[in-house]
């Protein structure tokens, strides 16, 4: 017979252990890796690390199986001879590449020569694993039709390589039957120059860029992070980068205004108890109507009643307007009552 099972499984350990084990997804950088998705707003909405996105277990595990597999793929390679470094032999570190003063980048797998087809031309080299789906689709159409976040991210990566790359090896593999693809890709600097150019709007945008469609229920932003906070009334999440005193400069660092000094990104991810949103954040339920030197009052669009956000006493606070859920009990008075009596506060029941 078989045994019934517990709550508490050694599956389930496991499982849980990589979910505790995540850590927070926020990326210091605009990733090359993402920077051919199609949605602007959503790209600058990851950049100010308005959702933060706990993956399940199994998804970590899915992750690492990719990770895992590199190693395969170098071996395989190498075993017909061609020179592959996974590291650059000037830092020994993965090799990077880096735009837009530090906010635009990413890493590549490795560099290689002595391909079968062009044996002197240094390559540089994407490493990925498909599903079956995946790859039929990869086999049928090419990696530029099939996976264009792929095929950018190959093209931004060997614009911004230095020495510059003119050429790519992309090697996948079919996780369910261990076939293997191979594609040779040319650098279109076209494509780098305005991939970079791409980004930098991203960046140095104050206010979140247009959406891809108002379409909620529409296949890319009914699976996106952020569709809370894009087509519904989510508040995004309290950190420096949400905050309308901070801003990217040079080095990859941020810089608050209010506090008049540069913010590690320890400290960003954090916040200060002063967090007053970027306004532009919160255009899906309210609008701004007036503001002094630290609040700012909004009408919610639902009702056109009105409340302040601050940190003065009877003020909302970045942190209540992200735990309340129904934006209206922003101006309900017995809220209001209850937090002039008690000096008290909103907190979320998660």
């Amino acid at each position: 017979m078989k045994i019934p099972e517990s709550n508490r499984t050694t599956i389930k350990a496991v499982v849980r252990h990589y979910e505790d084990s995540q850590g927070d997804a926020f990326r210091a950088h605009l990733g090359g890796s993402i920077i051919g998705r199609p949605c602007d707003r959503a790209l600058w909405y990851t950049f100010h690390w308005c959702t933060e996105v706990k993956h399940s277990g199994q998804l970590l595990r899915l992750f690492q199986t990719g990770h895992l597999a590199e190693e395969r793929f170098v071996s395989d390679l190498r075993s017909i001879g061609i020179t592959v470094f996974e590291t650059d032999p000037a830092t020994g570190k993965q090799f990077t590449v880096s735009a837009c003063n530090g906010h635009f980048g990413g890493s590549f797998d490795g560099v290689g020569q002595g391909f079968i087809e062009a044996p002197k031309t240094w390559h540089l080299i994407e490493m990925k694993t498909h599903n079956e789906k995946s790859f039929t689709n990869l086999v049928k159409k090419g990696v530029q039709e099939a996976k264009p976040e792929h095929y950018i991210q190959m093209q931004v990566y060997m614009y911004l390589a230095n020495p510059q790359l003119t050429r790519a090896f992309y090697i996948a593999v079919n996780k369910n039957t261990d076939e293997l693809y191979g594609e040779r890709l040319c650098l279109d600097p076209v494509i780098g120059k305005a991939t970079v150019q791409k980004a930098e709007s991203i960046i140095a945008s104050d206010r979140p860029l247009s959406k891809i469609t108002e379409d909620p229920s529409w296949y890319l932003c009914k699976f996106c992070d952020h569709q809370a906070i894009c087509h519904g009334q989510k508040a995004p999440a309290v950190n420096c980068r949400t905050c309308m005193h901070s801003t990217p400069i040079e080095d990859g660092e941020w810089h608050c205004t209010r506090h008049d000094m540069d913010i590690p990104e320890s400290v960003q991810k954090s916040g200060c108890e002063l967090h007053l949103y970027n306004p532009y954040l919160l255009d899906q339920f309210a609008e701004p109507t007036d503001s002094g030197e630290y609040w700012i009052r909004y009408r919610l669009k639902a009702t056109g009643e009105e409340f302040v956000t601050g940190t003065d006493k009877g003020q909302f606070t970045s942190q209540e307007i992200q735990a309340v859920e129904d934006k209206r009990l922003l101006t309900d008075e017995a809220v209001a009552g209850l937090k002039a009596q008690f000096d008290g506060t909103i907190q979320s029941n998660q």
